[in-house]
């Protein structure tokens, strides 16, 4: 599959809703933890080692491992398990719907086949991100790394880009952010793809903590 391939799916302009999500960023920034670009830089790339690299990396690589060798069990069991690693409320909500709205695309662009999937395992893949990014980047014909590239990447933009908006940063001040996370791109994955099964899992607390007061926050610009 061409990199045009990767690069559409990993667009800002993709469809899914991905804008509306700041994954409890508009919390942290509220209680003054992020405040500047040197305080958003170290939030999102507390994140990205702690939770992108640990959990969900490595559950985009075992859903695409699950399709390539045809197994449906596998894929589902990836999906229910990055389905509860979602701590809260939103996150979990953000999980399901943004799933829903990237198997939905898929499959009108001719990319998936729902009818190759039987219920049960179609319920768990709608239910996690994850799997779902995994499952429609093998069916693209992507390996496993440019897979956890384009996921990664996408993570890191639409973090930064909320941050712009909340913190609030200028906008060359968000690419600096950007470009300094996106240096270590290459070595996240790589080192997600060493994580054992047990392995595979997060402390993040500070993360589920703004995250859970975020769903009863007074005044709010996204969904998470």
């Amino acid at each position: 599959m061409s990199f045009a391939a990767l690069l559409q799916w990993v667009s800002p302009a993709l469809p899914v809703g991905g804008f509306t999500w700041s994954r409890g960023l508009e919390t942290a920034v509220e209680r003054g933890l992020v405040h500047d670009a040197r305080s958003t830089r170290a939030w999102i790339e507390g994140l990205a080692r702690h939770l992108v690299e640990r959990v969900d990396a490595p559950l985009v690589a075992r859903a695409h491992d699950a399709m390539a060798r045809g197994d449906h069990a596998a894929l589902a069991a990836s999906s229910w398990r990055g389905y509860a690693l979602r701590e809260t409320a939103e996150l979990r909500a953000e999980s399901r719907a943004t799933a829903r709205a990237l198997l939905r695309l898929a499959i009108d662009l001719e990319v998936l086949d729902r009818a190759r999937f039987d219920d049960p395992t179609w319920e768990a893949l709608s239910s996690c991100q994850l799997a779902s990014v995994g499952t429609i980047a093998h069916a693209l014909g992507l390996g496993r790394q440019d897979a956890l590239r384009g996921y990664v990447w996408t993570w890191l933009e639409s973090s930064v880009t909320a941050a712009v908006k909340l913190v609030p940063l200028g906008q060359t001040d968000g690419q600096r952010v950007l470009r300094d996370l996106g240096r270590d791109l290459d070595a996240l994955v790589d080192r997600a793809l060493t994580i054992d099964d047990e392995d595979v899992g997060a402390l993040a607390h500070g993360f589920a903590i703004v995250s859970a007061l975020h769903e009863t926050q007074h005044t709010r610009l996204f969904r998470s």
